[in-house]
């Protein structure tokens, strides 16, 4: 099963119509960390982890995601009057 230029470009338009630029740029690095992951744990063998490098994964986790800033930032603390009546 061959497929032409043409059929493969009208493919590459049909899913960035159905799922944006960003959507399909979040997910190709998202696959691309995965097949990164993937490559590593079969390069370590099954090598147990210490805790050092746990700590530096986590570490690095997140600094990559920060929890407190992102959708959150700009709401108010829903327990603010909870904490006043206190």
């Amino acid at each position: 099963m061959h497929f032409s230029i043409w059929e493969l470009l009208l493919i590459l338009v049909i899913v960035l119509v159905l799922f944006g630029g960003s959507r399909l740029r979040n997910l190709g690095s998202d696959l691309g960390s995965a097949i990164r992951g993937f490559r590593d744990a079969m390069k370590e063998g099954g090598k147990p982890e210490t805790a050092e490098e746990d700590t530096k994964k986590l570490e690095q986790s997140t600094a990559s995601h920060p929890i407190g800033g992102g959708a959150t930032a700009g709401l108010p603390d829903p327990l603010t009057k909870e904490r006043d009546k206190i």
